[in-house]
């Protein structure tokens, strides 16, 4: 890991004519480049089955930042670095011209060996990529080679498995960066300072004063043009496998002993091995699931789950869950952590909100209650933190009224902070693997999966049972009401 500004490497994209490319790999490492983190030494190879020119290829680049680009020049010096090499990932002749046309590079931009695998495409292809890379030489030099794949890892913990046997014949576990791009928002990095760079939040940050927390990511779309892909994973594999785990894992874990990479992961894995794994009615008693009908919502009808594209007409397929997950160690016996996300629902909003226990007696007002206090952590799309506390109504007596603290992540000139993407990608330039998923984290948390899924593999369900623009079936409220908690309400809900 380097702390030096300016990154030397090459970077091979594998999917370089992509969504994924063009919407975020290309603005972000523009964004890099501005920022003088890439300057003159670096390179950037766009590989896909299209036959297409540089010239081609870097006009598309230019496109894809013409929105951000500060000047026409500097867009055009950022494009020069850009190479196009089409590419047959499951042809060896292939990768013998990508080869050349890598070592030219290495020798042309002076990279030192530095090279940068980007997989931004299906992962059934992963594991011949990365045979290829390893017997072709690629990773024959004198620099740093680290491979960055996208999700889904595996379909379940055995696929997983399978996956990551072939990558780690080509790559070690430390050259591997499983991208989570949760992981690089601006507020779930905060997490960690939030707890320990405050005594007030970390002196309470247990069972002692925690009644719940709470971790909601609600989308207000559809599947939209994913139906092929949704209806083999849905909401429990696309969502809580990896953003929602990854998120009650920062929440859950112990105070490392430093801020290294290699400390948070051991926390963040100590905490995944404390989530109690349901069995059998257990699942069914603190899992819900559900799946959106058609309705009227935001101002217009919109088609049921099963009349999307490309989805079974009979799918069951969910695209709600919420649950309750239960931490068995010290700290947080006795907590629940609930978890909800879906498509389809009244607001779009990641947020979480730590509810801290009811003061012993009120003695304000009466019979009036008093309002709880809650830490929310605002992710997206506004970051920010609300602190909900009770003080004093103006006037005569002691009644009270709730009020809020409010912190906005935002820059004075209101430019939003880095995007998710940007960061990540830096991360890995500067061998900074803290936010990247360590395959420990990814196998305990396909083991709490499958043993969800297996469940509800056996069992009915009576879909769809939800309408748009709510929050979820009646379920959802339940699995907390019977616990004697509600859901915090995300902003956007009406």
């Amino acid at each position: 890991m380097t702390d030096n500004l300016e990154q030397k490497a090459l970077i091979t994209i594998f999917g370089g004519t992509g969504d994924l490319a063009n919407r975020k790999l290309y603005p972000s490492l523009y964004h890099l480049f501005s920022k003088g983190y890439l300057k003159k030494n670096f390179a950037v190879i766009g590989t896909a089955r299209r036959e297409w020119s540089n010239d081609f290829f870097r006009d598309k680049v230019k496109e894809s930042i013409q929105d951000i680009a500060t000047s026409s020049a500097e867009a055009d010096e950022f494009a020069s670095h850009f190479y196009y090499q089409s590419h047959d990932v499951t042809n060896k002749e292939s990768y013998v011209s990508l080869k050349t046309l890598s070592d030219s590079l290495d020798q042309k931009y002076d990279l030192a060996g530095n090279r940068i695998f980007y997989l931004a495409m299906a992962p059934n292809f992963f594991g011949i990529i990365a045979s290829r890379i390893k017997s072709e030489g690629f990773v024959d030099t004198k620099g740093f080679h680290r491979l960055i794949i996208e999700k889904p890892f595996g379909h379940d913990l055995e696929s997983a498995k399978e996956l990551n046997d072939s990558l780690r014949e080509a790559f070690h576990e430390d050259e591997i960066y499983r991208i989570d791009h949760y992981l690089g928002k601006e507020m779930i990095q905060n997490i960690s300072v939030i707890r320990f760079a405050n005594s007030i939040i970390e002196s309470l940050w247990n069972n002692r004063y925690i009644d719940n927390i709470q971790v909601t990511l609600s989308e207000t779309l559809g599947v939209e043009d994913r139906g092929r892909y949704y209806d083999e994973s849905g909401a429990l594999r696309d969502m809580v496998q990896n953003h929602i785990l990854q998120i009650v894992s920062l929440l859950a874990m112990e105070p490392p002993i430093k801020l290294s990479t290699k400390e948070i992961r051991h926390e963040k894995v100590r905490a995944l091995r404390s989530l109690r794994v349901y069995e059998g009615e257990e699942v069914l008693k603190n899992f819900i699931r559900g799946q959106y009908s058609a309705g009227h919502a935001f101002g217009k009808e919109l088609k049921g789950y099963r009349e999307e594209d490309n989805v079974n007409p009979e799918s069951n397929t969910e695209t709600f869950v919420a649950a309750k997950l239960l931490i068995d160690n010290f700290r947080w016996t006795g907590v629940p952590f609930y978890i909800r996300t879906g498509k389809r629902l009244a607001g779009k909003a990641t947020q979480i909100a730590i509810r801290f226990k009811d003061v012993p007696m009120n003695l304000f007002s009466g019979d009036m209650a008093l309002g709880g206090n809650v830490l929310v952590i605002h992710i997206q799309p506004n970051e920010g933190i609300t602190l909900h506390l009770n003080v004093k109504k103006p006037g005569q007596g002691m009644e009270t009224m709730p009020v809020n603290l409010n912190y906005a992540h935002s820059s004075p000139d209101g430019m939003n902070t880095p995007e998710a993407y940007e960061k990540l990608i830096l991360d890995c330039l500067r061998g900074d693997a803290t936010y990247f998923s360590h395959w420990d984290e990814v196998s305990l948390s396909w083991n709490f999966i499958d043993h969800v899924a297996d469940v509800w593999k056996g069992t009915d369900t009576h879909f769809p049972n939800y309408k748009p623009g709510t929050m979820g079936p009646d379920e959802a409220d339940e699995l907390l009401t019977k616990d004697g908690f509600s859901w915090f309400k995300i902003h956007e809900e009406e």
